[in-house]
């Protein structure tokens, strides 16, 4: 994250920032990286750390590393903003997805924590057109379809009780799909880094009180190192995510965070030997292949 590439035009052109599909499409390939592995890191720490705990320290991490990589002493117009209200509901629907999201880790498997999540495509899509204005035509409604029938054969609902910790996953899939949302409403004006700092700000000052209360000393360095990890993992997969949604229409994103599933598969096993079985890998092969389907109609698109 450089400073140079946090600016932006506040209040300049969002439709030339839109022209680059295929680079947003990369963006948030990497931003979901970020996002698993962020899920990872809390899913290890809450074997001995308090939840709530996890998140505060996430985003008091989160406002350090970003104040001090864009030196907002020296540049104190990335705070400024004529938005305020949707800049603060944004900020808030972040907190929710991070908190429900690393709930729901602390009881279930990685790859079971975004089954539910993968409906936020969906949602997101549907409410692109009355919300932003972008419409998604019937082959991205079909690539959307496919990926999350990808989903379904890798949680196969039906042939197993649901962990009521599933409830925490719905909720993180509904504040993500709005936070998604008003990402992409509010990256056509403000700067990226602007929206970065005010989503870490808002977030850590209303979760101080909890984490406060909750608090435990971590088991000394590899545990510090973790927890302030989640701060640069968060943010950084954040900053990538604003910059994806600058640059693409939101239904053409959507669909891409099908792809974390992969992530996800791959941390569950390398971590917590979550061995993926036959049904796993052929979901994660179709979610893929739905992806790459969406990257090759905008390279069409942009040929």
């Amino acid at each position: 994250m450089s400073a140079g590439s946090g600016q932006g035009q506040k209040h300049g052109s969002g439709a030339a920032n839109t022209t680059a599909p295929i680079a947003g499409i990369g963006l948030i390939i990497l931003a979901c990286l970020c996002f698993s592995v962020l899920d990872a890191t809390a899913k290890y720490l809450s074997a001995s750390l308090p939840t709530l705990q996890i998140v505060w320290v996430r985003f008091v991490s989160h406002v350090v590393l970003a104040l001090v990589l864009f030196q907002v002493w020296r540049s104190p117009q990335y705070l400024r903003t004529d938005r305020w209200g949707l800049q603060i509901v944004r900020a808030f629907c972040l907190l929710g997805t991070t908190i429900f999201n690393f709930l729901a880790v602390r009881y279930l498997q990685l790859a079971e924590t975004m089954s539910i999540m993968f409906a936020a495509p969906f949602v997101i899509t549907a409410l692109a057109g009355p919300f932003l204005g972008e419409w998604a035509g019937i082959r991205r409604w079909a690539a959307i379809v496919v990926g999350f029938i990808g989903v379904l054969v890798v949680t196969r609902p039906g042939l197993g009780g649901l962990h009521w910790a599933v409830v925490y996953s719905l909720a993180a899939m509904t504040f993500y799909a709005v936070y998604a949302l008003l990402t992409r409403k509010l990256a056509a004006t403000e700067s990226s880094a602007g929206m970065l700092i005010i989503s870490g700000v808002v977030a850590a000052v209303a979760m101080a009180p909890v984490g406060i209360s909750v608090w435990q000393e971590p088991n000394g360095l590899w545990e510090w190192t973790l927890l302030i990890a989640t701060g640069a993992l968060g943010g950084g997969g954040h900053f990538l995510f604003i910059l994806a949604h600058r640059m693409a229409p939101a239904p053409v994103l959507a669909p891409l965070i099908y792809v974390q599933i992969v992530w996800m598969i791959v941390l569950g096993y390398l971590i917590f030997d979550d061995v993926p079985i036959v049904t796993t890998i052929l979901g994660a092969s179709i979610v893929v292949a739905s992806g790459l389907y969406i990257l090759y109609r905008e390279q069409v698109k942009a040929a």
